[in-house]
């Protein structure tokens, strides 16, 4: 009888490659829903409730509790930060970006 061969991943890997695996998908599928947590928002800007101060559960709401909306209407870029929950809008941040080169030039020409 030969003797068993043995697997290219101890049990140890296999579980940390289980775990890598789920919390890729757990990012994934925030991102995929609209998280306000990985839409690039820094964390000094999650004052959900407005007091000037950012606590724990703010930090953490940004992942499960508050969605973003990003929407752009020619050179204005705006994010609306909504409660997953019933919608209702915590804040709205708009920026100007400048017009590039390529849409200057594509603009002259018409």
């Amino acid at each position: 009888m030969s003797p068993k061969p043995r697997s290219r991943f101890t049990l140890r890997r296999k579980f940390l490659l289980g775990f890598v695996v789920l919390l890729l998908g757990a990012i994934a599928w925030l991102h995929f829903t609209g998280a306000a947590g990985t839409s690039g928002i820094a964390s000094q800007d999650m004052d959900w409730d407005g007091d000037g101060a950012v606590t724990r559960h703010e930090v953490l709401q940004s992942l499960y509790a508050v969605v973003v909306e990003k929407t752009t209407q020619g050179q204005r870029e705006c994010r609306a930060y909504t409660w997953r929950r019933d919608g209702g809008t915590i804040r709205v941040d708009c920026r100007t970006t400048p017009a590039s080169a390529a849409d200057t030039k594509k603009d002259a020409g018409k």
